[in-house]
């Protein structure tokens, strides 16, 4: 290695001595002659009947045909109402098909097709390597150059690229064909892969990305590995060089890593002299070029994270024995170090967790992933805003504009293979699978490895077969090959086995809500006996998946080849069931809950020791399988209005404080008890950290506050910063806030975090108290549990007030299965797996609630009175006719369905629920909606408006629900017994 000063001097000689012979491109963009070929009857000397531009699709482009009820698509459909409902007939239609389980394209097409574009290759090119740059085709290509074959590719994660030298003449035409095909089944990843499956980016034929004719020099520089050591601050290479011809060729290399931080530009350089290409291929190791300067630590090369994503380009120059240049390439890298510890995942030696999501290759406006940067830019910055810094791609691996934008913003991604070796496909036993998705993953690496941001790798999503075997292999092998990055074998659900040879685990089993069905909800708990048995880092696989009613105005978004059919589906079935008016309030009242499940199941991460991170499902809808409307964003990555992403970021940031409350309502005097902890996964230390502990009224008014200091907070520490009490006196209901704020120092630099937690206290009521409140009421109440008997019948005849408490006899709605929490993923995919519900919509400007504070949905203080019971199958009643507490029906079915309504009956009034009254109830929260439900009957102010049949409220004690039939016996793999 040359000193600085000498390199710089040798460098600028031979740059002036001859300029550089760069790649010379031929865009090809533009319109192209085109043509379907359904029957595979045409060939490379066939004339083309139509035109098409390109780069882009078929479906883009208005190609293929229109989607019947026949159509073959790519994909498992677990719910096949859709072609036997009677219901769905109208959609079955042609001219007005709309798929209920996906978005519905506009055309469709599977089978090949054929681009062809006549170009005058320049004369420039002679003497030149020429190469047919294809960035992103989908699938098969097959290239004939003036009718003849150059070969074949089938790549789904990186460009095809043909050597197309001995084909073309410069200064002469060339006749360039393409036939695409995009029968997924030829590359047999299976039909629910991201890559390929119309669940999400549909399956579709084209080009897209970059198209272009590629002149090289005849020796060049084919490819450049870098190799950054963050421990010696030094960068070492593997040069790959390439020579036409056959004669040997004395090259020599001089390479130069760079970095610019703001005005400073530090550079080093390295030459390697008298390297003699004797193969076509020569490989050129580049010893370590230390990156450091002693003497000035300004010029010194910096670190790339997720906090300061300094970037670093490696320029690399081939020249002739006489240093004259031959080619060049500059590409960027970064100085990154990932790798494990136990079970934390340390970047650049600093413990770091994984706050990602599930990107799922879902672009309906073009129905490909972009190509541009500044797309994923948009994706990554909203993902940033949400307190991200991770994103898995499922079951695909997207185009080199990600990895750019990655970089650029300090975001680790995990690419996996573009397979989910399932349902059909099985991984391990010799099927084509097992070779293609070793190659693709070599595909990938050498494509994309310098990217600081491709910090992860996984081969796939939840294989089947012998596939721990094979993935135990596939880990050994990258970890031998590529240390730049750290492996896991298959991202995979609970049911999945071990994987023995993982760096670290995406796994589910420890993750969700699941106590919430059978305690009261608090926030004690946390994962640590479901980790503590792993010792290697683990990522919770698919956290989430809490739903939300549709948005129907979302519709209007959709303005490219797919459309949002099934909004439209839903937004029949809701105006048939007689709350068309409804969507909008069913939106924000699930969202409101949606957003309350994702905060607790992610504290309840964050509270767990050495939890390595999660990776929601998701941030952003999934449109396929069902439609999984399972994001506080929109397909789009757009906010939908209940949570914005500075609430969100509360319980989703680098460094989060934390509550640990054992319940939410508590009665007058009790004694909260809570404890205070900090998360710090931030980019430091923070030193002499301090907190203070605030309770707030409904107006933001400081009821009480603690101050408490504590002290200094590692990085990659969940430290205990107190253990409070707190009493309360009431006589009314409240609703208070607990809010808590921390601050210090990282680095000098100050840094302030909070978040908060609502708190019910409520007075305590008697027996005797309710007792005397009825008894003193000129509006005496009878109380019927079930049915109306005699008494009911004739108190209603006489004008008088009933109450019924339906819950334990109902019959009409009793299958509808109700928790809290609400739809996973969704009831189509997954057969109407329980829970059917998606919250609660609440009339909280019902007068009812002025002795109970609630908003419009299922806060926290209705899981008590929500949790596990029943609702009430409204269908029979008028459409008209709404319900004071409203559980809001999985939206394939909507049906109407109530917690408690209010009727005139017989010349009477009713208040109907299948809320669990009980004044000395050990919830206050029942006990207070007792009270306030008992004072609402006896006074002036419960007027039922609308009057109903009393045989309404007979079948509800006398008719099954009806049954809902899916007419398909198969199902996913997480409803299966046994998965291994």
């Amino acid at each position: 290695m040359l000193s600085l000063s000498l390199a710089a001097q040798r460098v600028s000689e031979s740059l002036s001595s001859s300029a550089s012979p760069s790649s010379e491109v031929l865009d090809l963009s533009g319109e192209w002659s085109f043509q379907a070929d359904p029957d595979g009857k045409l060939s490379a000397q066939s004339s083309l009947s139509d035109h098409i531009l390109l780069p882009g699709s078929m479906l883009l482009r208005d190609k293929g045909n229109i989607p019947t009820v026949d159509t073959h698509w790519t994909g498992s459909l677990y719910d096949s109402s859709f072609f036997f409902n009677p219901y769905m007939e109208r959609y079955r239609k042609e001219g007005n098909l709309k798929l209920p389980f996906f978005l519905t394209p506009n055309l469709h097409y599977v089978g090949d097709a054929w681009y062809r574009k006549t170009v005058m290759v320049p004369r420039s090119f002679a003497g030149r390597h020429v190469v047919l740059y294809l960035e992103r085709p989908h699938i098969t290509t097959t290239l004939f150059i003036n009718g003849s074959e150059v070969g074949s590719q089938n790549s789904l994660s990186v460009a095809h690229e043909y050597d197309i030298t001995p084909y073309v003449k410069p200064g002469k035409n060339a006749d360039i064909c393409i036939r695409v095909n995009n029968d997924a089944d030829r590359v047999g990843v299976g039909a629910d892969s991201h890559s390929v499956t119309d669940q999400t980016q549909g399956n579709w034929n084209g080009l897209a990305g970059r198209l272009e004719l590629r002149a090289l020099p005849s020796v060049r520089i084919a490819h450049v590995d870098v190799y950054p050591d963050v421990e010696t601050m030094s960068v070492s290479a593997r040069v790959m060089l390439v020579r036409d011809g056959k004669k040997a060729v004395k090259v020599n290399l001089h390479l130069m890593p760079m970095q610019k931080i703001g005005d400073v530009s530090s550079s080093y350089f390295s030459m390697l002299e008298g390297v003699v290409l004797s193969q076509d291929t020569t490989y050129v190791d580049v010893p370590a070029i230390r990156c450091t300067r002693p003497t000035d630590a300004a010029l010194n090369f910096r670190l790339w994270d997720e906090f300061n994503p300094n970037l670093c380009t490696f320029a690399t120059r081939l020249l002739d024995h006489k240093n004259h240049a031959l080619d060049a390439d500059t590409l960027v890298f970064g100085f990154r170090h990932i790798t494990t510890r136990g079970k934390d995942i340390l970047v650049n030696g600093r413990p770091t967790m994984m706050r990602g999501t599930v990107e799922n290759c879902c672009f309906p406006l073009t129905g490909y992933p972009p190509t541009d940067k500044e797309s994923w830019l948009k994706v990554l910055r909203q993902c940033k805003a949400y307190g991200l810094n991770h994103l898995r791609f499922h079951s695909y691996c997207p185009p080199e504009a990600a990895f750019e934008a990655a970089d650029e913003l300090g975001f680790y991604l995990q690419p996996e293979g573009p397979s989910w070796p399932n349902h059909g496909i099985k991984l391990g036993n010799g099927m084509m699978i097992d070779d293609y998705l070793m190659k693709e993953t070599q595909r990938m690496v050498e494509r994309y490895g310098n990217h600081p941001s491709f910090a992860m790798l996984s081969c796939g999503n939840e294989p089947a077969g012998n596939w721990v075997k094979w993935v135990s292999h596939f880990v050994d092998y990258w970890r031998a090959k590529d240390p730049r990055r750290i492996y896991t074998g298959a991202s995979v659900g609970g049911g999945w086995a071990w994987q023995p040879k993982n760096e670290y685990h995406v796994k589910a089993g420890a993750r969700g809500l699941d106590e919430w069905q059978r305690q009261e909800p608090g926030t004690m708990t946390d994962f640590r006996s479901k980790i503590d048995t792993v010792s290697q880092p683990f990522i919770s696989h698919e956290t989430g998946q809490w739903c939300v009613f549709p948005d129907l105005e979302e519709v209007n978004q959709y303005t490219g080849p797919y459309k949002a059919r099934n909004f439209e589906i839903f937004s029949d079935i809701l105006k048939e069931n007689g709350m068309q008016g409804h969507a909008r309030q069913f939106l924000m009242s699930s969202g409101k809950l949606q957003a309350l499940c994702y905060k607790y199941e992610l504290e309840k991460t964050l509270r767990t020791p050495h939890y390595a991170g999660f990776q929601l499902l998701g941030l952003n809808d999934y449109s396929g399988q069902g439609t999984a409307l399972v994001g506080p964003l929109n397909v789009f990555w757009k906010e939908k209005g209940y949570v914005d992403s500075l609430q969100w970021r509360e319980s989703c940031n680098p460094v989060t404080v934390l509550a640990r409350l054992p319940r939410f309502t508590y009665y007058s005097g009790d004694t909260i008890h809570y404890d205070v902890e900090l998360l710090n996964y931030g980019r430091g230390d923070i030193v002499d950290m301090k907190a203070r502990a605030l309770f707030l009224d409904e107006d933001s008014n400081v009821v009480s506050e603690n101050l408490f200091g504590g002290g200094d907070v590692p990085v990659g520490a969940l430290a205990e910063l107190g253990h409070y009490v707190q009493h309360f006196g009431t006589d009314v209901p409240r609703q208070l806030t607990l809010k808590i704020e921390a601050w210090g120092k990282v680095d000098g630099e100050s840094i302030l975090v909070s978040n908060h937690w609502p708190v019910w206290v409520y007075p305590r009521h008697s027996q005797a108290e309710l007792d005397k409140l009825v008894a003193a009421s000129p509006n005496p109440v009878y109380v019927c549990n079930g049915d109306l008997d005699e008494q009911a019948t004739s108190v209603l005849q006489k004008g008088g007030r009933v109450l019924i408490l339906a819950g334990p006899k109902l019959t009409y709605g009793a299958d509808i299965a109700q928790n809290y929490t609400p739809v996973f993923w969704n009831t189509s995919w997954f057969k109407m797996r329980p829970p059917h519900t998606t919250g609660v919509y609440v009339d909280n400007q019902h007068p009812l609630f002025s002795q109970f504070p609630t908003d419009d949905f299922s806060d926290l203080q209705w899981w008590a009175l929500t949790n596990r019971q029943k609702p009430i199958l409204m269908d029979q009643f008028p459409k008209d006719f709404q319900p004071i507490v409203q559980p809001i029906d999985t939206w394939f079915l909507s049906r109407k369905l109530g917690m408690l309504f209010e009727a005139n009956v017989m010349g009477g009034q009713v208040l109907v629920t299948t809320l669990p009254l009980d004044i000395a109830s050990r919830y206050p929260a029942v006990s207070q909606l007792t009270y306030a439900i008992y004072r609402y009957l006896t006074s002036t102010e419960f007027h039922p408006t609308t009057a109903l049949d009393a045989n309404l409220i007979h079948t509800l004690f006398t008719q099954p629900t009806p049954k809902v039939d899916m007419f398909t016996k198969d199902s996913p793999d997480e409803l299966k017994k046994g998965v291994k």
